[in-house]
Parts: C-alpha cells; structure tokens; sequence
C-alpha cells in the first residue's frame, strides 16, 4: 500500500468522481482509476461501487476510508513536524483577524512573539466577514483569527480562543422604543439600518441580521459604522467591546429587536493543514488564547 494510492482514494471520496478526483491531483482519469484498482487487488477488497454514475463507497470501503483519512492526517502531521525541525524563523508572518474580535485579548501574544523574534516582520489585517477565511485559504495570511462560518473545516486546524457578543445598538436622538418589548422589523423599517461590506468577496458578503425591507448604508469597517450609529444616522450590531463605555454612559442604547438576536460568536485561532508552520508561527499560534485558557 503507498500513500499516492490513500490520496487518490480519499480525493475520490472528497470530489464524489474519479474525473473530479484526477482534477484535483492533477492526474490523467485513467492514472486514478488504475491506482485505486491496484489498491483494491492489494487488498483483496472492493472499495467502490462501480453500478451508478457516481462511485459509492461499499461497506468495506466505509470503514477503510476512516482508517485512511486517520492515517492520511497522521502523516501530514509528520511531514508539518520534519518542516518545522528544519524551519529557521520566518521573516515575515501575516496574521488576518476578524474586526469583531476585541485585539486587547491577542496583543499580549503578539508582543511575546515580536520580543522573541525582532528579525520577523509582523503583519497584521483586521478583516471584516470572510476576509480571514479569504486571505487563509489565498495564502496571504499564516493564522487567521475568526468564527468558522465558511470554513472548509477538513482542510483546517481550528481552536476555539475568545468569544464576541454583537448586540443592536442606536443613539438616542433616534427616539426608539426602550424597555422588554421587541421591536417589530415594520416599525424599524424608517430607520437607516449601518452594515459593514465585506473583505472576502461577494460569497462573504452580511446577509444574517439584515432586516428586510429596511433602508442600509453600507460603510468599509466597524469604527466607521460605529461612528454613523453614535451621530444617530441609522442603528446597527456592534461587538459589545467596542460599545460598553457608550452603553453605560448612555450615548448608545441596546435595542430589542425581533429579527436581531443578540448574537454571540466564537472565535477561534485557525491555520492551514497542508502548510507547515515556521519557528514563529508556531510559537505564536502556541500563545494565543493560552492567557485565557490558563
């Protein structure tokens, strides 16, 4: 058994076809059906089954291809130790965060790691929706700092680190209803609704906590919509820790709305499987969220 064959048969399973399969490995159709046929005699197993258009794993081939994905992952896991005994320190590490995280809960890993390595350039990028996840999977960023929506999960490590609250806010100069009662989406429909644009490109574009109907702005970042909201030109969800001074001194008030929740997001330290991380980026990835999980 060779690993090309535990690839080809897992990218089978992955793509759904033997066509989708060669794609992805950039192999010959033929090249991929002969592997895997070579497999299955080595084993003395059917893995597939041939009878529909699409290959269906057999019974057996269920329980081969756990094992496999099991091993196949063992591996990557060997190949990312060798790369790392060999690294010597990156001189640069970018790093994409979501705008929603709170930067005060990362900063203190990041400056342990900027003492530890002076040589390396630290780059960093606040990100609005999908931006991290883009800018990941681009390879444009060695740790993205985000919530999974959108994460191709099989592809990634991912650890949860911090959790954010986004809750509807709005300046009082807009008079809106206060209290326990809910405020329905018809009457928030005269109200400016402020929504930032996304960074990750159109399939990452707001489309939860948008109420229907309603009049939006659309601004480039939080800072910016947060000063939109303070000047009492619309309302819109903002991380609770960028708005707790104006909470409590009463320059924004939290609104009950019926189509937006207070909403709270994990936010986890994510990184690619198929690319070592260097010196740095390891000790980095080590440091964030140790302080809060300590």
């Amino acid at each position: 058994m060779k690993h090309d064959q535990l690839i080809a048969f897992e990218a089978i399973v992955s793509t759904g076809t033997f066509r989708g399969a060669a794609e992805r490995l950039h192999k010959s159709q033929s090249a991929i059906s002969h592997t895997i046929r070579q497999l299955e005699e080595e084993l003395e197993l059917e893995l597939f089954s041939r009878e529909a258009y699409r290959p269906s794993l057999t019974p057996a081939g269920e329980i081969f291809y756990r094992e496999a994905s099991r091993v196949l992952r063992q591996m990557q896991g060997l190949r990312t130790t060798a790369a790392r005994l060999r690294a010597r320190e990156e001189p640069e590490l970018n790093i994409a965060v979501s705008a929603t995280m709170d930067l005060d809960t990362f900063l203190p890993a990041l400056a342990d790691t900027g003492r530890s390595h002076p040589a390396t350039h630290l780059r960093l990028r606040m990100e609005m929706m999908g931006g991290p996840i883009a800018r990941l999977m681009e390879g444009k960023a060695d740790i993205a700092l985000a919530s999974l929506d959108g994460v191709p999960l099989d592809d990634v490590e991912a650890v949860p680190v911090a959790e954010v609250t986004i809750r509807p806010v709005a300046s009082p100069d807009l008079n809106l209803p206060t209290g326990s009662r809910a405020i329905s989406t018809t009457e928030m429909q005269s109200h400016v609704q402020v929504i930032t644009a996304g960074t990750g490109g159109t399939t990452h574009e707001q489309s939860r906590d948008i109420l229907p109907g309603s009049l939006k702005w659309t601004v480039s970042d939080l800072a910016a919509k947060k000063k939109v909201i303070l000047a009492g030109l619309g309302w819109g969800g903002l991380p609770d820790h960028m708005t707790e001074e104006e909470r409590r001194s009463g320059a924004l008030i939290p609104l009950n709305l019926e189509r937006f929740p207070i909403r709270r997001t994990m936010i986890f330290k994510i990184r690619r499987r198929d690319q070592p991380a260097g010196v740095v980026a390891s000790e980095l990835w080590d440091k964030i969220g140790a302080a809060e999980l300590a």
